[in-house]
C-alpha cells in the first residue's frame, strides 16, 4: 500500500483546519442573541442596620 506523500498530509492538514475555523465562526455568529430586560425598579435592596 502506497504511503501518502507529505505535501499531501499538509494538504488535508489545511483543509481540516479551515474548515473546523468555519464551523467555530459559523456556530459563533449564527446563535441569535437574547434580549436583556432592564432590572425592575421595583426591587429595593434590603436596608442592613448594623448594630456594633
Amino acid at each position: 500500500m502506497p504511503q501518502m506523500a507529505p505535501l499531501l498530509w499538509l494538504n488535508l492538514f489545511i483543509f481540516f483546519s479551515i474548515s473546523f475555523m468555519f464551523f467555530l465562526i459559523l456556530n459563533y455568529f449564527l446563535k441569535t442573541p437574547h434580549k436583556m430586560e432592564s432590572p425592575s425598579s421595583d426591587v429595593m435592596s434590603p436596608n442592613l442596620n448594623w448594630k456594633w
